[in-house]
């Protein structure tokens, strides 16, 4: 576990410019076996916090080791399972939000927000909003076609893929052909000057942001979150994803609030955003001397640059959700791995360009997405495949595979001398040569 983890970590501390030498400070342990896939969920989610916790330290300039425990990770990545609301356990997903049977396959859609609940069953022509209705309109499409029709009325739904057929796919190569994520300096402007605290100015939705913010909360940032009065976020995500933070809600398109906005923004060190590209853009979100850090599903590139996307909806979509599933049903990672871990990674890009601005200047920006986190996890990182561990050997029973020996040190034999023969078949002597 170690070796794979740790270079898991220095992989993702070499993407964030960071200094080799710092990895070792890291300590792994705890209890072992949690968060169990076929994919190794558990490395991306040690590796992430751990270039987080990487990333602190370097800033604070403190020389002890970062501790990793499991059984906090796993806890964490986990959270909105775990928090309770007076003893209320949260509402994860909403009774549409799910898999449904196509004609050809599955579909998973995304509808816990009520505008993208509405788009859902505007596309599907389904006015009762029941359970049943939908079922029944998405088995007559195909699962593209449900897919084209959702995402054109402005909701969320994604047709189950293989991996062989995400890579195939023009977005699924704009994302192989990029690295895990970007990090750029824009000018030579100089840092600006701190007032005290850190200043996070947090627009950012659902999981893989808040967690980012909530991060840089914990380490004593003074983060501000904006949501629009129309549509905040929703109860339970904002109860266990926005402690540490404070709130406010601002009409970007009055113009007393976008004043508001464009004063908060000037003393801001830091702007997190979680939207879709480019539907920030209008309200001008540059200034010198700030790091901007850009959040999105599917990367700001390609044909999907500019959907909106979910974890769930992008485990679908990449061939996650068909490697952990089986040949009846599509399955899903033990965790909103992609979410978390993106988080994490985003906190630590924020403070490795903190610390690289208070040093060289300029304004910093990092892109990150929920796609490229995911090839990350089905491409880059050691993967649990019994094939290597097996062997095929010819003999009196006929052509066998089976596994290789767990039993193995320098100078050792590679396998046995014979293979296994016919019941009662030698004779009842010992081997004299």
């Amino acid at each position: 576990m170690d070796n794979t983890v740790r270079s898991a970590t220095e992989l993702l501390w070499s993407a964030l410019g960071g200094d080799p030498a710092l990895v070792h400070r890291v300590a792994y342990g705890g209890p072992s076996g949690l968060l169990p896939a076929r994919l190794p969920v558990m490395d991306l989610a040690r590796a992430t916090v751990a270039v987080a916790g990487l990333a602190a330290v370097e800033r604070a300039g403190l020389t002890g080791p970062v501790r990793v425990d499991d059984g906090a990770v796993a806890t964490a990545f986990v959270s909105e399972r775990h928090l309770r609301v007076d003893g209320r356990a949260p509402v994860s997903f909403a009774p549409l939000s799910r898999f449904w049977r196509a004609a050809d396959g599955w579909v998973r859609t995304h509808a816990n927000y009520p505008h993208h609940r509405e788009a859902l069953l505007a596309a599907l022509g389904v006015p009762s909003g029941s359970v049943e209705a939908v079922a029944a309109a998405i088995a007559e499409r195909t699962a593209q076609e449900a897919e084209t029709a959702v995402y054109g009325a402005g909701g969320l739904a994604v047709a189950l893929r293989t991996p062989e057929e995400w890579a195939a796919s023009e977005q699924g190569r704009e994302v192989a052909a990029r690295p895990l994520l970007t990090r750029e300096r824009l000018d030579e402007a100089a840092p600006r000057k701190r007032s005290g605290r850190l200043r996070v100015l947090d627009l950012t939705r659902v999981i893989a942001g808040p967690v980012a913010t909530r991060t840089l909360a914990l380490l004593g940032a003074d983060v501000l979150r904006i949501d629009p009065p129309g549509n905040p976020e929703l109860p339970d995500q904002h109860a266990d994803t926005d402690v540490g933070k404070r709130t406010a809600a601002l009409d970007l398109e009055r113009p007393s609030d976008r004043r508001t906005f464009g004063e908060l923004l000037d003393a801001a060190d830091v702007l997190v955003t979680g939207y879709r590209p480019g539907a920030l853009d209008r309200f001008g979100l540059d200034r010198p001397g700030l790091v901007v850090a850009r959040l999105s599903a599917w990367g700001d590139y390609g044909p999907w640059g500019g959907r909106r996307g979910f974890d769930s909806l992008v485990q679908v979509a990449t061939g996650i959700a068909a490697v952990e599933g089986s040949a009846d049903e599509p399955g899903a990672l033990p965790a909103q791995a992609l979410d978390h871990g993106t988080g994490y990674l985003l906190a630590a890009a924020v403070l490795r360009s903190l610390t690289e601005q208070d040093r060289d200047g300029g304004t910093r920006r990092v892109r990150l997405a929920l796609a490229q986190t995911g090839h990350w996890l089905t491409h880059a990182l050691p993967r649990y495949d019994p094939e290597r561990y097996l062997t095929e050997t010819e003999g009196p029973l006929g052509r066998l595979r089976h596994a290789l020996s767990p039993v193995a040190y320098e100078g050792g034999p590679a396998g046995w001398s014979r293979p296994p023969g016919v019941p009662g078949g030698d004779d009842p002597a010992w081997v004299t040569a």
